[in-house]
């Protein structure tokens, strides 16, 4: 694997200021972008969320053309790469307070895709059920702001390679997504996902797969709705379609849904597999 490349504001580095407010404070967004043969599929629905991002949090909107020529740049030469854009507020005086005139700090570097292999995406992933709870939060809800605590802590539950995804909860006992994929299931032959209007991320795969079939119910979803569950999958930017093979003791198989969804990745620009 090589190197990250990473500019900060348009130039090479690796470093930023210490008083920068999304190290102090997670005061900022990001996206981690899919790019192959150096396109991005879902560069438009990534840059309508970061859009909406700094706008609920108050922040200049980046100049996208900018962005786009940045993300080539450290990408150049990657077959297969992803990009992550991080925005943050800047610097600004000590204090939870936002300065009257951010000067945010672009950060944009390129990376390796992770490697795919087919098999994953034939028969699926085993996945675990999280003890880490999702907090509620309305206001900061489906933004993919800079605070991955929860995350963090839910993904350091486990240690088993053959289990690479966990399933969280909210604080009420509602599905709410894995720890870095939305969720979807067919339940009694409709499409269904959870809502994420209280906590999670709005992923920019979820949005695609809701464009793609608009019966999809969109709810709260709990265990028992899965059990009964005839399919279940995970939509990521980075990983595509990913089936569930099982989450804990209940095992399912890939169906006609899930496939669908498969051949709907590979016609926009993505591959299944990656040796």
């Amino acid at each position: 694997m090589s190197a990250a490349r990473v500019l900060v504001d348009g130039a090479p580095a690796d470093t930023v200021s210490v008083l920068d407010r999304g190290l102090s404070y997670g005061d900022g967004l990001f996206e981690t972008i899919r790019f192959v043969h150096g396109m991005a599929p879902l560069w438009v629905r990534h840059m309508q969320r970061l859009r909406d991002g700094c706008r609920r949090l108050a922040m200049p909107v980046p100049d996208g053309e900018r962005l786009l020529r940045e993300a080539l740049a450290v990408s150049c030469g990657l077959e297969h790469a992803v990009v992550r854009i991080t925005l943050t507020r800047g610097t600004g005086a000590r204090g939870y307070a936002p300065p009257a005139t951010p000067q945010p700090t672009r950060i944009v570097a390129g990376f390796d895709a992770p490697a795919m292999h087919g098999e994953v995406y034939v028969r699926g992933i085993r996945v675990r059920w999280c003890n880490t709870r999702l907090g509620l939060q309305p206001l900061l809800a489906g933004m993919k702001h800079l605070n991955r605590l929860e995350q963090v802590l839910a993904r350091a539950e486990w240690s088993d390679a053959a289990i690479p995804e966990g399933l969280l909860l909210d604080l009420d006992g509602n599905i709410v997504s894995a720890t870095m994929a939305n969720l979807f299931a067919v339940v009694d032959g409709a499409l269904v996902t959870p809502s994420i209007e209280r906590c999670g991320v709005a992923g920019v795969a979820r949005a695609e797969v809701l464009a793609a079939y608009a019966d999809t119910q969109v709810m709260p979803l709990r265990a028992e709705h899965l059990a009964r569950a005839g399919e279940v999958f995970l939509s990521s930017s980075v990983r595509g379609i990913l089936p569930v093979q099982a989450v804990g003791d209940t095992v399912y198989v890939p169906g006609p849904v899930t496939r669908a969804l498969q051949q709907h990745w590979r016609g926009l620009g993505f591959p299944m597999e990656q040796a």
